[in-house]
């Protein structure tokens, strides 16, 4: 529907004027099918300590966050109410990726996965270069480059005008708050382990871009958007519009760098548990020891710490010197030589 044909936004159109967008559906589909095919594979293989359901849950919520912020009335009304393109923005760049990182995708491909697609898989994840973009301060300055970049120069303009900027744009969005959340809330196998203090700073250090760019939105007294003009005839003008779209920034972005202080907060208090994987990977453990499986090693073996994952394997090679005859020990080295690296 053209964008000069969409009726007002009342609360009927707000549930009911939604706009499908085939390649963001697929995208979504695929992305939670082989999310839940890796979910099956690990409770099939760890039948007494299943991948968590909260787990899951994140990572599928993420991915409704994705669908609400293209396709429902936001999607439909982004084009008309700089307002309601800043709520997607929100949406997509600091409520999608922290969901979609609690869901530790990763973390389950490597579990769910057996060598050679395991081992290929971690030293993706280890390699340099993954390692050089998943660096905190690279995460935050894209992030505050991307905020400030996309809001206060004519970005705006050009998305509005060309569908395709569009598109990317929200791509950019997720990929941006994804490295900028990973190292922060995220519990994926990447090198970079960073203290509470650490991450406590690189929140505080970009939680102040939201509120620049909100107030500087809100206190502008001419539009700056003027591709926004000739789109409606209704509704607020496009300064009390532009002036609304900066409170959204403010307020919302500052609520959402609150919850992620929780976040923190929270994960400090779980972090006192004896090991930094969970439960979850120690229940696999010991599952898999009290049945004396030994075969599956080469999976089940990944922890997100590698002295942790040194000294389990140190235990499981002891564990085979005293119960396992030699030929038990060659089965041992041949499945569980790429996990001790």
């Amino acid at each position: 529907m053209p964008a000069d044909d969409i009726p007002p936004l009342t609360t009927h159109t707000a549930f009911m004027q939604w706009e499908f967008a085939p390649v963001v559906t697929a995208g979504v589909i695929v992305a939670a099918v082989i999310y839940l095919v890796g979910v099956v594979a690990v409770r099939h293989r760890h039948p007494a300590g299943p991948w968590p359901v909260r787990w899951t849950a994140s990572f599928l919520a993420g991915n409704a966050v994705i669908v609400i912020a293209t396709q429902s009335s936001l999607g439909a009304y982004d084009d008309v109410l700089f307002w309601i393109h800043m709520v997607q923005h929100v949406l997509l760049l600091m409520v999608a990726p922290p969901l979609l990182l609690l869901g530790r995708p990763v973390t389950l491909l490597l579990h769910a996965t057996r060598n050679p697609v395991h081992a290929r898989v971690k030293r993706i994840v280890r390699s340099t270069p993954i390692t050089v973009i998943t660096f905190p301060l690279v995460g935050v300055l894209v992030y505050i480059a991307t905020v400030v970049g996309t809001h206060l120069t004519g970005f705006v303009n050009v998305s509005l005008q060309h569908p395709v900027v569009h598109d990317l744009e929200h791509v950019l969005y997720l990929v941006v708050g994804y490295l900028y959340f990973l190292p922060l809330i995220g519990r994926e196998p990447i090198r970079w382990r960073l203290s509470f203090t650490t991450r406590l700073f690189l929140l505080v250090l970009a939680m102040p871009v939201d509120t620049f760019t909100g107030v500087v939105l809100t206190q502008t007294n001419h539009e700056l958007f003027p591709a926004y003009a000739g789109r409606r005839n209704w509704g607020p003008s496009l300064v009390a519009d532009l002036h609304a779209g900066g409170a959204v920034m403010w307020i919302g972005g500052d609520f959402v760098m609150l919850v992620m202080l929780l976040v923190l907060f929270g994960g400090v208090a779980r972090s006192r548990r004896p090991l930094d994987g969970g439960a979850w990977v120690e229940s696999a453990r010991q599952n898999s020891l009290a049945g004396g499986a030994l075969a599956g090693v080469g999976s089940q073996t990944l922890d997100d710490d590698e002295a942790q994952l040194a000294a389990y394997n140190t235990y499981l090679q002891t564990l085979g010197d005293a119960h396992l005859p030699s030929r038990g020990d060659s089965h041992l080295q041949s499945h569980g030589g790429d996990d001790a690296t």
